[in-house]
């Protein structure tokens, strides 16, 4: 049985979410990242793709850019953009797209279940792409790109996530520019099942390709 738990989140102002709602870092090079984050000073893509704020000719590995991405997220933090749950929760996270949802719980996962095959890899990833999230998290001290997981359908868990979704209003409910409708409702009570602390995970995508 592979464990997760609740975490305090570092998140945005719904009334702000839309700006800050970007792209996975690794489906844009640098200069479609520059192009999409364009008068936009709150794009996440400051964050994640932050040699978009340095000259074009940067190395994108370089200690720079990472120190780059540490002051933009302190930014967005000290400006109040984004702030810190005050108590840990999980989150359910819908996407929207062409008529189409994928519903998933953002949580905490056991690097210690990872290494023991407990979470099941799917994928070998290349050292260099890791080396570049890990110096990333090492210099913002912050995880800021999901990492996908997958479990077998329970019955049980399904009825405690669309039962939730059915009598809570989600805390974010936008559209972003390419059309993929974002809404995530917070999970904020003690109360909340057990249940849904367990249950046997397979990665889809244990670390960035």
């Amino acid at each position: 049985m592979a464990t997760i738990v609740p975490f305090k989140s570092i998140r945005p102002k719904p009334e702000i979410a839309q700006q800050l709602a970007s792209k996975p870092y690794d489906v844009l090079n640098s200069e479609e990242a520059r192009a999409e984050a364009n008068g936009n000073p709150y794009s996440f893509l400051h964050v994640t793709k932050p040699e978009i704020d340095l000259p074009a000719d940067v190395d994108v590995h370089s200690p720079r850019v990472y120190e780059k991405a540490k002051s933009n997220l302190d930014q967005l933090i000290s400006e109040g953009v984004l702030f810190k749950e005050e108590k840990p929760c999980y989150y359910i996270y819908q996407l929207v797209w062409n008529g189409r949802s994928q519903t998933g719980l953002v949580c905490l996962s056991s690097v210690q279940d990872y290494f023991k095959d407990v979470i099941k890899k799917h994928e070998f990833t290349r050292p260099e792409k890791e080396k570049d999230r890990i110096d990333h998290m090492l210099t913002t001290r912050a995880q800021t790109g999901n990492v996908f997981m997958a479990y077998r359908d329970v019955i049980e868990i399904n009825a405690l996530i669309n039962g939730w979704k059915a009598t809570q209003k989600p805390i974010y409910d936008f559209t972003a520019n390419d059309g993929v409708q974002h809404s995530i409702w917070i999970i904020d009570r003690d109360m909340f099942p057990s249940l849904i602390l367990q249950m046997v995970i397979t990665v889809q995508h244990p670390l960035p390709k």
